[in-house]
């Protein structure tokens, strides 16, 4: 599939690592606008040998898209209910802000950019700002291509840099707020992240965290070319 490039219009933005984080979306994409709750078919997530997120395809066996949300259950992540779809949440970028996160996520050496379809659960209308909590158990509001950041080459699992543990449990925080199933963070994200202890949450660290949300600057060796 060929790479995605920013175009003059709006773009539809599925995010499932550390821009799951409101906060950190709001300070390296300012213009952009959170829509709600999505689910892309077929993938699942993981940590990759970066150490940071990733999506990676799974069998054509897998749930369909139109298939329910499954419910928060199951011990065994084997069979977990949640390893072949992956919940994200759903920005409105403009030009300017997705140039911005394809500076930040190391494109095209650490991520491409491919348009993919996933279900989608809008905010409530009637809500302000980040908006209410979406229902995942009822059927989407509608199927839409999204534009999702993937690395085909680095799909081994591993650990991830302790720096992004407080970043994910940051945007854990807020996708489960906004509707994402805690069972699902149970049975995939916490194969990989852990919860924070006291211990983990070290000033040096969180301030780090912060200058990384700010303006991402690759731990792994991947993405070493200059930004521009």
């Amino acid at each position: 599939m060929a790479p995605k490039t920013p175009s003059s219009s709006p773009t539809i933005y599925f995010g499932y690592g550390s821009n799951l984080w409101l906060h950190q979306m709001s300070i390296r994409c300012p213009a952009s606008t959170y829509l709600g709750v999505a689910r892309l078919p077929a993938y699942r997530w993981i940590i990759n040998d970066r150490g940071y997120a990733n999506v990676v395809a799974v069998s054509s066996s897998s749930p369909s898209s139109s298939a329910p949300s499954p419910p928060p259950s199951s011990t065994n992540t084997n069979k977990s209910p949640y390893s072949s779809l992956v919940f994200g949440l759903v920005y409105r970028l403009s030009p300017s802000d997705e140039a911005a996160l394809d500076r930040n996520e190391g494109v095209p050496i650490a991520y491409n950019k491919e348009t993919l379809e996933c279900d989608f659960w809008a905010k409530p209308p009637e809500s302000s700002g980040e908006g209410e909590k979406v229902d995942v158990a009822k059927p989407p509001t509608e199927t839409k291509e999204m534009l999702v950041y993937i690395d085909r080459q680095r799909t081994a699992e591993d650990k991830p840099k302790k720096e992004y543990i407080y970043r994910m449990n940051r945007g854990i925080e807020d996708a489960v707020r906004m509707g994402v199933p805690e069972g699902y963070v149970e049975d995939v994200m916490r194969k990989f992240i852990p919860e924070e202890g006291k211990a983990e949450k070290r000033k040096s660290m969180e301030e780090f965290a912060h200058r990384q949300a700010m303006e991402f600057s690759d731990e792994s060796g991947v993405w070493t070319e200059e930004r521009r």
